[in-house]
């Protein structure tokens, strides 16, 4: 069993002793910062998510592998590469502060630690081990499709997040990673926040950091205030009437593959009306696009001048300076609207004269994708304070 604690108040407790808290934190804020730069590359973001959902039937089109493959091969020059700048939430796993990216699309708290070899850890600032306790013969794989991930074995230690401390979280020590995440420097690992049932650990799953601190928080929710091209907040605990405008609009979960899945509605081009219908979708804060059924990808890039599908990309381009519409999704009978500008990715290359688009086909993933270009339009509430989980949508 484990147990929360506030970070003023901790006390050790073994693993199979009964314990109260010495104070209850009920509520709690995560602030993102501001972290260093990334490599903002269309063919990049689309490859990860295929590799991210290969497990559950995902595989990646050919043109997507190429096009990936030449910006990792230095096929695509480096001074005509863009980067932008990335935003993670502080994380204090046992005696070291990391910088990890909360994922609701994953259920595993993973870090490079000081067992990573450093040919794969250089850069990243590491967990410490020696401050937990090994769980012995446990495991854990992240395992792709074409053969990279990350693996490791597990510890039990105390993880602080904004001022709450689960004091025997379960934390997943890499000690091989691929090349995808050993890249991205400015990134030391992943907090998950999707549900328990899909965590990777061997012989036994574990929980997520939010399902080790949810029985004692005020409320079983937690919610994500992404910003575009600033720091967001999570709230754990709460919802903060201020980071939403008129009312919250809730939808039921599916939770069977483990995502917070649910059913879209309809959708609308410009000042067109909402029609038609999205289907089955999954809300992920760790993945950058938004991936919808082809009818959308037709019928939104049909009002943008010079917009193709470039093979050589991987996916849709366009000129960077098309006035690009906004995009509306129906949700719960509610409708939120994607700024035409949150479409516009980021530039192929530092020309800027044709740009990637942040709407791509979700054709060969098996379900849509509401990534980051939507969820910095909206306030959501990841709810499981009802006998089903449920997601819940608002105008920010």
């Amino acid at each position: 069993m484990q147990y929360f604690l506030s970070a003023a108040a901790l006390v050790a407790s073994a693993t199979f002793c009964s314990a109260s808290p010495v104070e209850k934190r009920d509520t709690f804020q995560v602030k993102q910062v501001a972290h260093g730069e990334y490599l903002k590359s269309g063919p990049l973001q689309m490859m990860k998510t295929f590799q991210k959902y290969s497990d559950a039937g995902a595989v990646a089109p050919e043109k997507v592998v190429s096009a990936a493959a030449a910006v990792q091969s230095g096929t695509v020059s480096a001074q005509n590469q863009i980067y932008d700048q990335s935003y993670l939430c502080p994380v204090k796993v046992g005696a070291n502060t990391l910088m990890l990216d909360f994922d609701t699309g994953s259920a595993d708290l993973w870090a490079f630690s000081t067992r990573t070899p450093s040919s794969q850890s250089s850069g990243h600032t590491l967990y410490n081990p020696s401050s937990g306790t090994l769980k012995s013969g446990y495991t854990w794989k992240i395992s792709y499709g074409d053969g990279s991930g990350a693996a490791g074995v597990v510890y039990s230690d105390k993880v602080q997040v904004g001022a709450v401390t689960a004091t025997s979280q379960a934390v997943e020590a890499a000690t091989s990673v691929s090349a995808q995440f050993t890249q991205d420097t400015n990134n030391d690992g992943l907090l998950g926040l999707a549900f328990s049932s899909i965590n990777t650990v061997k012989p036994q799953q574990q929980t997520t950091f939010f399902d080790t601190v949810k029985p004692t928080l005020k409320q079983k929710l937690f919610t994500a205030d992404l910003k575009a091209g600033q720091p967001g907040t999570y709230d754990f605990g709460y919802i903060d009437s201020s980071k939403y405008s008129g009312s919250i609009t809730y939808v039921p979960v599916n939770t069977a593959n483990g995502f917070w899945q649910f059913t879209a509605g309809g959708y609308g081009v410009g000042s067109g009306s909402v029609s038609g219908s999205i289907g089955s979708a999954i809300a992920d804060t760790g993945t950058s696009l938004l991936y919808l059924p082809d009818a959308v990808i037709n019928a939104y890039y049909n009002k943008v001048s010079g917009a193709y599908e470039d093979d050589s990309q991987g996916g849709v381009v366009f000129p960077c300076n098309a006035n690009l519409p906004n995009l509306k999704i129906s949700i719960g009978g509610s409708t939120y609207t994607v700024p035409g500008s949150y479409i516009n990715y980021a530039p192929i290359d530092n020309s800027g004269t044709t740009c990637f688009g942040g709407l791509q086909s979700s054709d060969g993933i098996g379900f849509n994708i509401l990534g980051d270009v939507f969820l910095k339009a909206v306030f959501v509430v990841f709810d499981q304070t009802q006998s089903s989980p449920r997601l819940g949508f608002a105008a920010q």
